[in-house]
């Protein structure tokens, strides 16, 4: 009787080993199209999703929220600072993300090329824009013009009515205190800020930009920034 009992624990034991590998193995085979499903889903209301990928080791983990790798290609998005903010808070169990998007409306301004990365909590993301674009995304009465770019800063020339002058004004964005803010470079009006973007869920850390010598004009933006 003892040795029966035995041998019915040990065959109740291995049936449940397999039942828990195979468990794992339909979870590594479903969980990463239905995740890849469900971001595509947070997306599409935004504009045309191409393809979502998603990786995990076990699988598993994909029902708390964490995975190794997101990969998203996009044809276009069209969202707010906010919007964009809210959906780069809710990647944060993610490792590693990377996106592409063909055409990017990011507010007023409209972007092509777009590229994100995540590594951890860092985050990396360029895109390129036309001075048409840029120009379009002002307000009336307004235009900047692209002096340099360097340190994680951004100078410009600003001409038209800003910071309640108008006049022709040099101007430095950068990175302060976690938010993007524009301010006069010359005295006595240096410190005058404009805050470009803010939200508690990012902290921007640098931006750059660079002229492509391309007809009509163009540039390659570009911001570093971490998620808190």
């Amino acid at each position: 009787m003892e040795r029966w009992r035995s041998r019915r624990a040990v065959r109740i034991a291995g049936y449940a080993l397999l039942a828990l590998v195979l468990l794992l193995v339909l979870a590594q085979l479903f969980l990463p199209s239905i995740a890849a499903q469900r971001i595509t889903d947070k997306l599409s209301p935004y504009g045309s999703v191409q393809s979502v990928s998603v990786s995990a080791w076990p699988a598993i983990e994909l029902l708390w929220g964490s995975a190794e790798s997101v990969t998203v290609n996009a044809r276009s998005l069209a969202l707010t600072p906010a919007q964009s903010a809210s959906l780069l808070a809710k990647a944060s169990g993610s490792d590693r993300v990377d996106a592409t998007v063909a055409a990017l409306k990011e507010g007023p301004l409209r972007l092509t090329d777009a590229v994100l990365a995540k590594r951890g909590h860092a985050l990396s993301g360029a895109a390129t824009t036309s001075a048409a674009d840029v120009a379009a995304a002002l307000p009336p009465g307004v235009g900047v013009s692209l002096l340099a770019s360097e340190g994680g800063r951004v100078a410009v020339r600003v001409r038209g009515s800003l910071f309640g002058l108008t006049a022709g004004l040099d101007v430095l964005a950068e990175a302060s205190g976690g938010s993007l803010v524009a301010h006069p470079v010359a005295a006595p009006v240096h410190s005058l800020h404009l805050t470009v973007f803010s939200d508690p869920r990012i902290d921007v850390t640098a931006i750059g930009a660079r002229a492509l010598g391309t007809q009509p004009p163009s540039y390659r933006l570009s911001m570093s920034a971490l998620l808190r």
